[in-house]
């Protein structure tokens, strides 16, 4: 098939005939086309050198912008410091933990074998995004069932896949994780000082997320369980809030990096509250758990 044609439909047979042009007729022409320009050009050229030699003229004389100062930046910080409310330290530092942290409850069934009973309420803390978690071994120890409530509200089935007796640890794998699964940072505890501040997240009595602020108390404590069956040594104390729940939870700086797990409370009551002494494990024993380096 043919392409029509791109060219104009006008035929050359309509021309009018080209009529011979003598050379006397020519020459006026050529002259013209020689020419100098005339009156309106030459006007309209030098209007534009003027135009452009008035911008020129107008732009050396405006003023350089002055450049900024140290005193200049110090009192921009000192305003925004007295006319905005910013976020305390341990409101970011939640805020960076918050989509790590996950709700753990251990299950059994019920003596008639046809339900699910709540055995163990606690807390964990997701370490590697692709859903594996740290809490407390007596957590979910002798539980039939383990499920995880993550940030956004996503429940999953978990298993545990390793465990730490002599530092009360559990490492579990959920067995689903949110397409935007975020791990928390972890941070060495080797220049940790009493004093520093520190955020404890968790899910107190079954209630959360729950943040409760404090400092470090003291380092390398020991603490035996309030029925003598077993010791801990090298712990974190601290006296941010924790309450039972709180087991597995991470102990997080003002950056919201982790550098404990949640295991303990001193308890010399029958009563089962917070005191003001609570006890983490430092982060490298807890990395350890999952056979992850040092650092």
């Amino acid at each position: 098939m043919r392409r029509p044609a791109l060219y104009s439909r006008s035929s050359r047979a309509q021309r009018p005939p080209v009529q011979p042009v003598s050379d006397a007729d020519a020459a006026p022409a050529k002259v013209r086309r020689l020419s100098a320009p005339g009156p309106r050009m030459l006007w309209l050229t030098i209007g534009l050198l003027a135009l452009a030699l008035a911008f020129s003229v107008a732009s050396s004389l405006r003023p350089l912008p002055r450049a900024l100062t140290q005193d200049d930046i110090n009192a921009a910080v000192l305003h925004t410091l007295n006319n905005e409310t910013l976020p305390s330290p341990a409101a970011k530092a939640a805020q960076a933990i918050a989509p790590s942290v996950v709700r753990v409850v251990g299950y059994v069934k019920s003596k008639d074998g046809k339900e699910d009973v709540e055995h163990g309420v606690g807390t964990g803390v997701v370490i590697v995004d692709k859903g594996i978690i740290l809490t407390n071994l007596h957590v979910v120890s002798g539980a039939q069932t383990i499920k995880v409530t993550f940030s956004d509200g996503m429940e999953s089935t978990a298993h545990m896949t390793g465990a730490q007796p002599e530092n009360d640890l559990a490492v579990l794998q959920a067995h689903k994780i949110p397409d935007d699964m975020i791990a928390a940072t972890m941070r060495s505890t080797a220049d940790l000082l009493p004093g520093d501040q520190v955020v404890a997240v968790g899910f107190p009595f079954g209630i959360g997320p729950s943040v409760s602020a404090g400092v470090v108390s003291g380092l390398k404590r020991s603490f035996r369980s309030p029925e003598g069956k077993q010791q801990m040594s090298n712990l974190i104390q601290f006296d941010a809030a924790a309450n039972p729940g709180n087991s597995g939870g991470p102990l997080v700086t003002m950056n919201g990096e982790v550098v404990g797990i949640v295991t303990a409370i001193l308890n010399p009551t029958a009563a089962r509250t917070f005191i003001g002494i609570g006890f983490a494990v430092p982060i490298e024993n807890a990395a350890a758990a999952v056979g992850m380096p040092p650092f």
